[in-house]
């Protein structure tokens, strides 16, 4: 069995399930008790950057915790908001500020920002959700990528939105056995080569993503098989992880070669 299929079998069947484990660990459930009890105090823009474990917490939870030390950039995505199509979360191509600056809509709601749902419960959600593909991606990066993909699929509506996320590009790459120097192509031929295998449409179908993403974690797996195998080791470390014992794969090449010939959503 492939690990990253049978993990993200096992974490998908019941989401709900995951992510209520998670948010009962104790330093999970301790720092988002924190964060519902004090965000709603929050009245300012200056505030909120001050408190640097309120702040923090809410950078993790929207995946930008390599950013909280850019307190500058962020209040500048914070004073602007999301009003209109100039202001400056809405030009980064990197969407995750856009929706960081809705969630903390401190622009369109003033002191009464940190009390929308988006800033107080769908915020410990999104933490949850990032430290569920965080502790994946610890121990099986693949299994972190099909997580995310997954998340964010539904909001895709242009190739051009995959290029931007290095983590989607990854993951359709890795699909469709492009190698990674693709990347340093023209971004429209880029973007071409995406159309002309995926169906963008078919991300907005639960179904369609899922046996999207179980092709991708194929791939991954059988990959990361033929790495072991080409550094002349036959053991899989992800499966000892969730088997418990020494298991030996083997790469079936014309398996490979079917996976990456599959054009997907057509």
């Amino acid at each position: 069995m492939l690990s990253t299929i049978a993990d993200y079998t096992r974490l998908t069947k019941d989401m709900g399930k995951s992510l209520t484990q998670v948010a009962q660990q104790p330093d999970v459930s301790r720092d988002t008790a924190y964060y519902l009890a004090n965000i709603g105090k929050v009245k300012s823009i200056d505030d909120f950057l001050k408190d640097y474990r309120l702040y923090s917490y809410a950078m993790k939870a929207y995946g930008l915790s390599d950013m909280t030390y850019a307190k500058a950039f962020m209040r500048k995505v914070l004073t602007e908001g999301i009003a209109t199509k100039d202001t400056f979360a809405n030009k980064l191509t990197d969407t995750r500020y856009r929706d960081f600056a809705a969630a903390f809509n401190f622009a369109a709601l003033g002191a009464n920002a940190t009390q929308a749902t988006q800033a107080t419960t769908g915020t410990a959600t999104q933490y949850a959700t990032q430290t569920l593909e965080q502790s994946a991606g610890d121990q099986n990066e693949g299994l972190r990528l099909a997580l995310y993909f997954t998340r964010k699929a539904s909001s895709i509506t242009s190739a051009y939105q995959i290029l931007a996320d290095k983590a989607l590009t990854q993951v359709v790459q890795t699909t469709f056995g492009w190698s990674p120097t693709v990347s340093s192509g023209d971004i429209d031929a880029q973007a071409k080569m995406i159309t002309n295998k995926l169906n963008l449409a078919d991300l907005q179908d639960p179904t369609k993503v899922t046996k999207f993403v179980q092709r991708f974690a194929a791939m991954w797996d059988a990959t990361q098989a033929q790495d072991n195998a080409a550094n002349g080791t036959s053991t899989n470390p992800a499966l000892i992880l969730i088997g418990g014992a020494s298991t030996s794969v083997s790469l079936d090449t014309d398996m490979l070669s079917k996976l990456q010939s599959i054009r997907i959503g057509r």
